[in-house]
């Protein structure tokens, strides 16, 4: 099996993972109300926890060992300040559909990064594709019920939608691949945007009393927070 076809298989499974999250999100809801509600809170819990990991593990240590201290600054105070306002946008377009795009929003540039790395030679592609699963489930449960919530979509429709967003996967990691391999400071670059950009949704997001109600610049404070001990780090290394 060549690399170009295990990164295409590895995208689409881990993209298939959102239309699966939709088809359990559409299980009927479980009784009493509040185990249906510790229920959903667990799966997004779990869902940040795998975000947190992925900018842990993989993105932020791959992304920071071809970037100078100032280009790391740059991509993660632009990565945080994008995604913040690309929230805002969504937010003032109170449109449904602004859920999936959230969701592809990080989903979009971490399969970048995934083709790029199996490109490369980095051991961290498998490990990354993983992560990129793990989490798409949860964020597709969570973004069938919140459509559902606020729209009038019938629910097979819904899960249509989650569907069709299986095939970013590998368009994004035959991106990465053939066109990023060569430019490996770019993918660095690429990949501490989108740990930034995920770090502000989770504290956004998934974390409510890191801010205030129809308020999004404090969970900017999270970005920061990280880029902090990151710059120390990088320093004493």
């Amino acid at each position: 099996m060549t690399e170009l076809i295990q990164v295409l298989l590895l995208t689409t499974l881990a993209g298939a993972a959102i239309p699966v999250g939709g088809l359990i999100a559409m299980i009927e809801r479980i009784s009493p109300e509040w185990l249906e509600n510790e229920f959903r809170h667990s799966v997004i819990a779990f869902g940040g926890g795998v975000l947190v990991s992925a900018v842990a593990l993989v993105l932020v240590p791959d992304g920071i060992k071809e970037l100078s201290l100032p280009w790391i600054v740059t991509a993660f105070v632009l990565g945080g300040l994008l995604f913040w306002g690309l929230e805002t946008l969504l937010a003032q377009m109170k449109g449904s559909m602004s859920q999936l795009i959230a969701m592809l929003s990080d989903f979009i540039p971490e399969a970048i990064a995934l083709g790029a790395a199996f490109a490369t030679g980095e051991s961290a592609g498998l490990l990354l594709a993983v992560l990129i699963g793990l989490q798409n489930l949860p964020e597709g449960f969570n973004a069938f019920r919140e459509l559902e919530a606020s729209s009038k979509i019938p629910r097979k429709k819904i899960v249509a939608y989650l569907a069709a967003c299986v095939p970013l996967g590998p368009l994004s990691g035959w991106l990465g691949f053939q066109y990023l391999s060569n430019y490996p400071r770019a993918v660095d670059f690429i990949m501490l945007l989108a740990a930034s950009g995920i770090l502000y949704l989770t504290f956004q997001d998934l974390a409510p009393q890191a801010k205030t109600d129809n308020q999004r610049a404090p969970a900017i404070g999270a970005v920061f927070g990280f880029l902090l001990g990151l710059i120390g780090h990088v320093l004493l290394n």
